[in-house]
This record gives C-alpha cells, structure tokens and sequence, in this order.
C-alpha cells in the first residue's frame, strides 16, 4: 500500500540485527576513513579544509511525501523497516558500498529515507513526490533513498532537497540507490535548491537490468559546497540510460559533479548532457567518465557538458574521459566553457530587447535543451519554472 502524503520522521522502534551489524561496520570505517584532500583524484577541485563534520549535530530531516498508487509501497525507510525488512535488507546499501567516509557515516548514523517499491508488471501512474527541508542551522541530516523496480514495472519519481534561505549553515548527506529490474522503466528527477551556506554530498548508483530503462536528471541550484556522485551500471543486455543534469551557481557557490556511465553488458546505451551556467564567483566542476566493460561488445554511450559563464570571475572545468576495455564500440564525448555568445546578445539589442532581456533570453535559450530532455508532465512543469526562478536570482 502506498502512504500518500506520510511525513517520514525518526522512529525508535527496534531495528534488525543486520542493520544493526551495517551501522557498526560503518562506524568502524569512520573512524578509519580520513577526509579527501585537494591531493585525492576527483577532489582536486573541491576544498573541504573549512568542513568540520563533528561541529554539526545529528538531526531528523522535515520529509513530505507523496503520490504513488494502492499497488505499490511509498513510506518513510524507517517505518518500512517492520514490515519490508527482508526487502531493504536485500537492497540497501547493495550499490553504493560504504567504502569513503562520506557514506561510511550515512551507513552508520542514517535515521531518514524513503523506500519506493514498484512490484513486477505495475505501472504507476501519479508521480511519488519527495520533499525533504534543511532549515535548522548547524545540523547534518543523513539520508537514504531506496527505489526497486521489478521486472515490467514503471514508475517516475521526483526527489526535491530544499532550504527556506540562503542563510542555514547545514549539512545533507544522502544516499542514492536506484535499482532496475528487466524490461522496468524509471524516470527519477533529483533537484536541490538548498542554502548557498549548506554542505551536500551525495553518492548516488543505479543499476540497469536486462532491456530496463532509467531516465535520471538531476538539478543543482543551491549549496555552498561539497560533492554529486552520480554511477549509471548498464548491468543487462539491452538496457539504456539517459542521464540529465544542470546547475545554476552564483554568489561563491561551488558545485561539483562526479558522474560515470559503466557498461558492463552488450547492446547497451548511454547519454549523458550536463549544462551550467555561472555567475558572480561561482565555480564549478564537472567529471565524467565512460567505462565500458570487457566483452560489453556494442556499447553506445555519449556524454557532454556545456558551461556558460556570466561574469569573468567565474570558473568551470569539464573533464571527460574514456575507458574502453572492448573493440566493437561507438564511444563519443564533448566538454565546452564560454562566455555568453556577443553575436547573439548584438542581434537581439538590434531589435529592440536590453541589455537585461537579451542576456536573459540567451540563458534560457542555453538551459531549454535541458528542460526539453525532461519529457512532458506536470514535472517537467514545475522543474521549468524553477529554473526560471533560479535564473532570475543570480542574472
């Protein structure tokens, strides 16, 4: 049964033994795993010297969530823990391995999440929507997103990170785990909007079944510094990705996205569109991988990202990169920083536009490739104006 409308908070209820032995590993690594410096490839481009994780007090995430269908499980990960512990059990942390110390602490100290469980054959026909607050000032929320399609299911899930202002100096620790069965298709949109003084690190995987579809976008227009990890496992023969993401910085924010698109079976399909736009001091990297296994003999995977800076105190890097271990591919990738087009800007002012609708209607002309990879729906909708909101803030 689905629980629509459920406000996840913190239970005290018992928890499994094999939870409990997780939570002990993972408090076991922590105390092992030292924080990545600039020195650690992947982190060169991201400072994490004025993070201090024990300054910020545990604290239970303000969690709405909502939609879904009678055929399907939606509720708080915790809750759920009493009546699908065989479930969790044998998907959470089944992906994204506690192997840094970033997840190491989510695997120990989680106490928030939500679980999306789609049986075989269902399809869902009303978007489940997820809404988690960072709001209170120096507190870490630690955060599990589970979602497992069966084989022929189909579902579309928005999860949205946000912040009432710019002011809350918080910490998100998520993780993402997203699990695909056979001829299963899952459209999940993960956008953030949080204070541009908070902390995110998320560590986000999903594994593709044979002839399984994922349509994943995420959005980044808030926080203030830390790290998006995302893995696309093409695990089946047959199974296909498509990978969205965008961001938009301003007023010192660093974003920063690490994505990988691993081929591991034949005939599988990838693409990958990162776009982002840039203002005041802002900086941003992106680094993207394709990774095809041996023997994963007619891969297709693309990967791009595009960046457009709106002040020259702005920074982004795009760094692509191929690992090919099979020889019957078609492997391509692209990666571009400039500065708003002047010939575009000049033909718009000779008609008549300023200078302030010019720039704007260059900007959005740069993200709409973006929105229209978003697919139709009421999502897509709200996803839109949120970017025109965005837009509007750091133009």
């Amino acid at each position: 049964m689905a629980e629509a409308g459920a406000t996840a908070t913190a239970t005290a209820e018992a928890e499994p033994d094999w939870l409990g032995d997780r939570r002990s590993r993972g408090t076991g690594l922590v105390e092992t795993l030292e924080l990545p410096t600039k020195k650690v490839k992947g982190w060169e481009f991201t400072d994490l010297d004025g993070l201090d994780l024990d300054s910020y007090d545990r604290a239970p995430a303000e969690v709405e969530i909502s939609g879904g269908s009678d055929e399907i499980v939606v509720m708080a990960l915790d809750e759920a823990l009493s009546q699908h512990s065989d479930l969790i059990g044998e998907h959470l942390g089944s992906l994204v391995p506690a192997e840094d110390p970033f997840v190491a602490r989510n695997e120990a100290g989680w106490s928030d999440g939500v679980l999306v469980y789609v049986p075989r054959n269902v399809i869902c026909e009303e978007p489940v929507k997820v809404k988690l607050d960072l709001d209170n000032a120096g507190t870490a929320t630690y955060w599990r997103t589970l979602i497992v399609l069966e084989e022929g299911a189909r579902a579309e899930v928005w999860e949205h990170y946000g912040s009432e202002g710019d002011e809350t100096d918080a910490m998100l620790n998520s993780v993402v785990e997203l699990s695909v069965g056979q001829n299963a298709n899952l459209h999940y949109i993960n956008t953030q909007d949080l204070s541009e003084k908070a902390w995110l690190f998320s560590s986000q995987r999903s594994e593709v079944e044979r002839d399984g579809k994922l349509d994943w976008a995420a959005l980044g227009f808030g926080g203030g510094n830390g790290k998006v990890r995302m893995t696309t496992n093409l695990a089946g023969q047959g199974s296909e990705a498509r990978v969205t993401g965008g961001y938009a910085g301003g007023n010192g924010q660093h974003l920063d996205f690490d994505t990988l698109q691993e081929h591991a079976a034949e005939d599988t399909v990838s693409d990958l569109a990162f776009r982002g736009v840039l203002a005041d001091r802002s900086t941003a990297v992106w680094r993207g991988m394709i990774k095809v296994d041996e023997g994963a003999q007619r891969t297709d995977a693309f990967q791009e990202c595009r960046n457009m800076l709106l002040s020259p105190d702005a920074h982004a890097d795009a760094i692509p990169g191929l690992e090919i271990l099979a020889d019957d591919v078609a492997c391509t990738h692209a990666a571009a920083v400039a500065q708003v087009d002047k010939d575009q800007l000049f033909y718009l002012k000779s008609r008549g536009l300023s200078d302030d609708d010019s720039r704007s209607l260059v900007v959005e002309g740069f993200l709409q490739a973006l929105v229209e990879r978003l697919g139709q729906g009421p999502v897509r909708d709200e996803i839109a104006a949120r970017i025109e909101e965005r837009l509007e803030e750091i133009l």
